[in-house]
């Protein structure tokens, strides 16, 4: 049956895996989602889910066979094709866990397709949890729909993220800036948002300096690191990525 807007319908569980994907092949569940499918959700054989790797698009599975710490899939047909994302990276000073993992959350699910965290001389956070936040990115992703999951890089300092950085790079500045409705265009791009405290001086003269920088505003209120690197992702999205 071709996918239509009815159909495969929206209810059925969604689950990321590992294995590429094909129409019949079996997919090997281990003891983390196969208790989650069949403990959790109650799910035994011959019930569909919505399968996604992340390169191949969504597919509709069956479940062909349930063991004590494992469960096997069966891939029957695609029901969408691999997205097209806006190739925008949200760049972002760490703040505390819990903003931190909320950030990750929300960025997947408006559609980031890079996430960079950069290191002030203002990071709250000294280290971050690469495979926790991956984790978040992933059961975001599994939610909304999305077929592509955001990468992850690593943490690096800021002179050494913007000597790298060779895209437009609208970035957050306090101080003023262009409207982001007027700053931001069509194309891949770059947003940088700093920590909590926002950038030094020093700082903002070095980013102000770099290539292709553009100081954008966010409007006349103050806002929270976290809730600034969505709204500066959100007026990107609306402006010139998928979402017109």
């Amino acid at each position: 049956m071709p996918a239509t807007p009815a159909w495969p319908p929206r209810s059925l569980p969604r689950l990321f895996v590992r294995t590429p994907l094909a129409g019949g092949s079996a997919v090997e569940l281990d003891a983390g989602p196969a208790n989650y499918l069949g403990n959790v959700m109650r799910l035994g054989p011959g019930a569909e889910l919505l399968v996604f790797d992340g390169a191949t698009g969504e597919w509709l599975a069956r479940i062909a066979d349930v063991g004590r710490k494992r469960m096997t899939l069966r891939v029957e047909q695609q029901t969408r094709e691999q997205e097209s994302v806006p190739d925008v990276t949200l760049a972002f000073a760490p703040v505390k866990r819990a903003q931190t993992d909320w950030l990750v959350e929300k960025a997947t699910e408006l559609g980031v397709r890079h996430l960079q965290p950069v290191m002030t001389q203002r990071t709250v956070a000294e280290r971050i949890k690469r495979e926790r936040l991956e984790s978040i990115a992933v059961e975001a992703a599994e939610q909304c729909g999305r077929t592509l999951l955001p990468s992850l890089a690593e943490p690096v300092g800021l002179k050494a993220f913007l000597q790298a950085n060779e895209r437009p790079l609208y970035f957050a500045d306090e101080n003023g800036g262009e409207p982001a409705a007027i700053a931001m265009k069509e194309g891949p791009a770059t947003i940088l948002v700093g920590p909590e405290g926002g950038f030094t001086d020093d700082e903002r003269t070095m980013v102000r300096a770099s290539a292709g920088a553009v100081p954008i505003s966010l409007g006349p209120r103050i806002l929270r690191a976290e809730t600034a690197a969505l709204a500066a992702l959100t007026a990107y999205m609306a402006l010139a990525g998928d979402w017109r």
